[in-house]
């Protein structure tokens, strides 16, 4: 069992609105030093909102978000990223004008150390490129020129290069062909077994299944169950009722 000081992110009472609609409702949730969890539930159940709540994308939210042991309830995006939250968005939004090894470069940041003063992960492209070989057969193609899946690898790669302690990563099996998704989830795999702790949102069981030690499900704004991925994948009556299309 893991103690409190290996909680690395921690939400309490979140709420958030776009103008007057309130989309979350109180919600809590924790991540843990080389944890895989997922936020699971229906397209509009409020995942992606959660994420953007928690790295400061929107301006009306309310509660308490702790990373690191900082407060960063009101903290900008680019404060937020540069302690150390990553953040991979549904559209990618990669540089389309710029190179793969030129978008890699634009999430450089310095190497990040542990509160103990060990070593977090390092990453550089050439241990990218072994993560995502298709990059790395590809590193001077421009961004506008490559597939739907191998921007989201980019994405990814160049979130990576922030040497982030955790990355919030919203949907990375939507859209994409199945061989890209058997990617990612290795991917996710190996990020965990360096030591990165990963937040996904997404609707994909079996993708979940896969990489995820515990999950959270949330639906019309509010975490209506919570637990190991093995006992949410157990419980077919919370499936249904809130994961079902």
């Amino acid at each position: 069992m893991t103690d409190g000081n290996d909680i690395l992110l921690e939400a309490k009472g979140l709420c958030a609105w776009y103008g007057a609609a309130q989309i979350l409702y109180d919600v809590g949730l924790e991540v843990r030093r080389g944890e895989v969890v997922a936020l699971m539930g229906r397209n509009g159940a409020g995942k992606s909102t959660t994420l953007k709540s928690l790295i400061g994308m929107l301006d009306r939210r309310r509660g308490s978000v702790v990373f690191m042991g900082a407060d960063i309830s009101k903290s900008e995006t680019h404060q937020i990223t540069r302690s150390g939250l990553g953040f991979v968005p549904e559209d990618r939004r990669i540089f389309t004008d710029l190179t793969v090894t030129e978008n890699l470069e634009v999430g450089r940041q310095p190497p990040r150390f542990w509160p103990d003063r060990s070593a977090a992960p390092v990453w550089t492209p050439e241990r990218l490129f072994k993560l995502f070989p298709n990059l790395g057969e590809m590193p001077d193609r421009l961004g506008g020129r490559m597939s739907g899946g191998e921007q989201q690898m980019l994405t990814v790669a160049r979130s990576l290069m922030g040497n982030p302690y955790l990355v919030l990563l919203d949907e990375p099996s939507e859209g994409v062909a199945p061989v890209i998704v058997e990617q990612m989830a290795q991917m996710i795999l190996e990020l965990k077994s360096q030591g990165v702790s990963i937040l996904l949102s997404e609707q994909n069981m079996h993708f979940a299944e896969l990489v995820s030690d515990r999950a959270y499900v949330l639906e019309k704004g509010q975490i209506r169950y919570e637990g190991a991925m093995a006992e949410l994948s157990a419980n077919e009556e919370v499936r249904r009722t809130y994961l079902s299309v």
